[in-house]
């Protein structure tokens, strides 16, 4: 699994999921990602307030739990919710020519084909506790040319 993005500028943007969402977005490799530390913190400060269950934050699918501990990059943060073990990342990439369900990226290999596509594509990189199954989507960029 790769972990090798670009540095996020934070920043306030409405995220569209739909097939045209990367039109028009930059594409570079220093620019245009946009990190979800702020509902991540809020989510976190539920939780701790007693506002949000366990069972509430701790719902990671079967698939994305798969991936976290089979491929997804260890990190040096510990996990908000049980305090007991790093989170993972774990990449994912959408866009046109890729399976409807996304593409988890598993290597700094594929990372790199995505950034050398045609068409833009949507990376999503998900931060995963695999001991307690806390989940949250870290961060998004675009990637590739987005020549069309």
């Amino acid at each position: 699994m790769v972990d090798e993005t670009p540095p996020c500028r934070v920043s306030l943007v409405v995220v569209s999921l739909g097939p045209r969402a990367l039109e028009g977005i930059s594409t570079s490799p220093t620019g245009g990602c946009v990190e979800y530390r702020l509902a991540r913190n809020a989510a976190v400060r539920e939780f701790k307030k007693g506002r949000l269950s366990r069972l509430d934050v701790c719902d990671a699918h079967p698939e994305l739990m798969r991936a976290a501990q089979n491929i997804g990059v260890s990190t040096e943060d510990e996990c908000p919710i049980c305090e007991a073990a790093p989170v993972v990342h774990v990449t994912f990439a959408f866009g046109p020519g890729l399976p409807a369900s996304g593409r988890c990226l598993s290597s700094p290999g594929e990372l790199a084909k995505m950034w050398k596509r045609k068409d833009a594509v949507a990376c999503y990189v998900v931060e995963v506790c695999v001991a307690c199954r806390w989940n949250h989507l870290d961060r998004m960029f675009p990637a590739g040319r987005g020549i069309r």
